[in-house]
């Protein structure tokens, strides 16, 4: 089968893969698919293209659909430094940056720049989702909860907290040193219901 040479290799990578996952040796792999030993060392090396009947018999072999070969979903999607899109909590004097893509639904991670004395504000809020979790990477933060007697856990650079993210709190930077802030929430939160729970 024709392609570029990345398209070859990469379509070589993904049939070895396969077959190693299925523990599967190159004779057993060409008793399955009726293609020659030889002839598969050099397709999963790169050096040979295989034919259409050949790629079909392989993947036959191999359990494997023709079509996954040819995937181009990348890996992953990189979100840039200094390209952080902003996302509005609410709270004041501080700026809040979304971390992971914006169509990530299974985690989200933000990251808060406070200046000293900002924060969320001095309601307490709660959040749409099970678990959230704060780390300073520098500053000092406190996170004011109020249920039973209330209390406050203050985090200092390089503590982290994990907590119910709809038990009511509230959180503010130290008033001498501001923080910066990493959170994480899952599952992730859409744009609108983070701005509902900020209300």
């Amino acid at each position: 089968m024709g392609g570029s040479p990345a398209t070859q290799l990469s379509i070589a990578a993904r049939l070895k893969a396969a077959r190693s996952a299925k523990r599967m040796t190159l004779d057993e792999l060409a008793a399955a698919s009726g293609v020659t030993k030889g002839y598969l060392s050099k397709v999963e090396r790169g050096q040979s293209n295989a034919s259409v009947a050949a790629l079909i018999r392989i993947c036959e072999a191999l359990e494997l659909q023709v079509g996954s070969l040819f995937d181009e979903t990348p890996v992953g999607e990189v979100v840039r430094a200094g390209e952080y899109p902003p996302i509005e909590f609410g709270g004041t004097k501080m700026n809040e940056f979304q971390l992971t893509p914006s169509n990530e639904r299974r985690f989200q991670v933000l990251m808060s720049d406070i200046e000293p004395g900002g924060g969320s504000g001095t309601d307490t809020y709660s959040l749409p989702a099970e678990v959230e979790f704060a780390m300073v990477i520098e500053g000092r933060l406190h996170i004011d909860f109020i249920e039973g007697n209330g209390s406050r856990i203050t985090l200092n650079q390089g503590d982290a907290l994990t907590f119910d993210a709809d038990r009511p709190h509230a959180f503010h930077a130290d008033a001498q040193s501001g923080a910066k802030v990493l959170w994480v929430l899952t599952p992730a939160l859409a744009h609108r219901r983070l701005a509902e729970a900020a209300e």
